[in-house]
């Protein structure tokens, strides 16, 4: 009789287990997540090289890129996409295009600002884009109404003067800011 007891108890047991773990089973939990997002404007600003110019030795496609004139000189050969003119006996500019790429997103702008500045002071060259004089003392207005989604071909531009010691290393930067208008 014991034995029947214990079984029946045991019995008991594992269907009281069994039903535990099937009601556990079923159980379910539900949320709702609610997502959110602000759409801003945006414009973008890359340097590309210029099919006419000096390929950009580094970055093309990007924001941060290189231009590298090489060696030049007031006479003999010119590399190939550079201009330069001379001023006799006193100076020669060298010149390449580089196309400036504004591209906008979300924005209702019509058009862009262009401004160009030198990274730093230079006392000797003379710095231009696109005909504009540069310094490293205030922004200058490149072009007021740029058009997006174009390469703007800027004409890069130094003016040396002939007073240059020869093997003189030229080297600066020229930080570009588009605004959308």
């Amino acid at each position: 009789m014991k034995k029947l007891i214990l079984l029946t108890v045991t019995a008991a047991m594992i269907m009281m287990m069994s039903s535990l773990a099937m009601a556990q089973a079923g159980n379910t939990a539900s949320g709702t997540l609610t997502v959110t997002a602000t759409v801003n404007s945006s414009i973008n600003l890359v340097f590309n090289s210029d099919a006419a110019g000096v390929a950009l030795s580094s970055g093309a496609g990007t924001n941060n890129a290189t231009l590298a004139f090489g060696n030049v000189s007031a006479f003999g050969a010119v590399g190939a996409g550079i201009t330069r003119t001379v001023v006799a006996g006193t100076s020669f500019t060298v010149s390449t295009p580089v196309d400036v790429l504004v591209s906008k997103a979300n924005s209702s702008s019509a058009n862009y600002t262009l401004k160009a500045q030198l990274g730093s002071a230079d006392a000797v060259n003379t710095w231009q884009v696109a005909g504009n004089t540069i310094t490293n003392a205030s922004a200058t207005t490149i072009t007021a109404t740029g058009t997006y989604g174009s390469n703007a071909a800027e004409a890069i531009a130094i003016t040396v003067p002939f007073t240059t010691a020869s093997g003189t290393n030229i080297s600066n930067t020229i930080n570009f800011t588009a605004t959308s208008n």
